[in-house]
């Protein structure tokens, strides 16, 4: 069924010929250049950007799994002595 052969693509072309005329079918296949350019630059831009996002994780990493840091700072614990009592809230 994908098989086209020479005389299937002639018919092709001269149908296309006939439909759009010679003073349009340049315009088209300049239309198609550039969406074919187009796609490529945005294919380009895709695989950049994902390349980039790959490396940028690759040093974030290494980072991360460093060890983290430690909190010196110590609190000491509140101590109730027997003469202090709650306060109650004012309204």
């Amino acid at each position: 069924m994908g098989n086209l052969g020479f005389q299937e693509l002639l018919l092709i072309a001269v149908v296309i010929l006939v439909l759009f005329g010679s003073r349009k079918i340049p315009e088209f296949m300049r239309g198609l250049g550039k969406g074919i350019r187009e796609f490529n630059s945005a294919k380009e831009n895709v695989k950049k950007e994902l390349e980039e996002g790959m490396q940028e994780k690759d040093q974030v990493k290494p980072a991360a799994t460093a060890n983290p840091p430690v909190n010196t700072t110590t609190v000491a614990p509140e101590t109730k002595t027997t003469s202090e009592e709650p306060v109650a809230a004012k309204p």
